[in-house]
């Protein structure tokens, strides 16, 4: 089974904290992107991951010819056409960057947006990423939210992310028409605080063909304080993820979602640190990223692939 995501990176801090340097990455059969990337480093305001630090946001880039992204010729070996670069900050320090790198594919529907307050107080979308989906684009480009309203004014609102595994009836989700037109069945909104205290809403939209990733998980910590538990999940192969997971728990500093809560780095982990989870689907490795807000976790976003 294809995903909607073909690449996905993490970009940290070096040493001197004055570059982003590889930290780790899922490239799949793309070896020489890979290879590529490795080597990369990028300044403040350099490159996508450069421009994510120096902005405090969110960035999505859907053309690589004639700009700032620097692996272009390597890129388009590979078949990636798009980059959305997510900085993970705490208060004014950045922390990481993770990256998607996607490509145009008939085959593949879904879409990623950033989500914006406009000079009316409203949200709207500021950048995004529809491959073939023009008309989806369209409607969602002229698509505005109030706090509480759909799913990126309910992120907004509570800051905090919020899943709809299926959409199912087009009235669950305010633009379920187009999305069921486009074969989108699947929405995740993420709150991303940036720089300053300013805050987007990525959404990410995908179809059940073409998943963004087989699996999605929200953890958050539970009332104590004391551990991790699950929320909200989505399977490729089952919609009542989060049930399986109601009698799990994790401890601060245990395996993969312990270490980004007791860091608040995110992190990509292999098949051998998934051992917790039931019914692995043939996933082979999962991307965590936390969500922190005012210097506290507030959950962990995680997608199976």
């Amino acid at each position: 089974m294809k995903t909607f995501i073909k690449v996905t990176e993490i970009w940290v801090p070096d040493q001197q904290r004055t570059q982003l340097e590889w930290g780790s990455g899922l490239y799949g059969a793309l070896t020489d992107f890979k290879a590529a990337s490795e080597r990369q480093r990028f300044g403040y305001d350099e490159g996508l991951p450069g421009k994510a630090w120096a902005e405090g946001k969110p960035i999505v880039l859907t053309e690589f010819e004639a700009s700032y992204f620097k692996r272009t010729a390597a890129a388009k070996r590979a078949g990636l056409t798009c980059g959305i670069a997510i900085p993970v900050f705490s208060g004014d320090f950045l922390l990481a960057v993770v990256m998607f790198l996607c490509g145009d594919d008939e085959d593949h529907a879904g879409a990623i947006e950033v989500w914006g307050e406009t000079e009316a107080g409203s949200l709207g979308v500021i950048a995004g990423y529809y491959g073939t989906l023009q008309h989806f684009e369209a409607l969602s480009k002229q698509t505005f939210f109030n706090k509480g309203e759909g799913v990126p004014g309910e992120v907004w609102q509570n800051a905090m992310p919020f899943l709809i595994a299926d959409i199912g009836q087009p009235e669950q989700f305010v633009r379920g028409l187009a999305a069921q037109k486009a074969g989108i069945t699947t929405c995740l909104g993420v709150p991303v605080s940036g720089a300053g205290g300013q805050t987007s809403v990525m959404v990410f939209l995908s179809a059940k063909a073409t998943p963004i990733a087989k699996r999605i998980q929200i953890w958050i910590p539970n009332p104590e304080g004391t551990q991790l538990v699950c929320q909200q999940g989505y399977s490729k192969t089952s919609n009542d993820l989060a049930m399986l997971f109601e009698t799990i728990t994790v401890n601060k500093g245990e395996g993969a979602l312990g270490r980004v809560w007791l860091t608040g780095m995110p992190l990509i982990s292999g098949n051998r640190e998934l051992g917790y989870q039931p019914g692995l689907d043939d996933l082979s490795a999962m991307l965590s990223i936390p969500v922190i807000g005012q210097g506290q976790l507030k959950a962990i976003v995680t997608f199976l692939f």
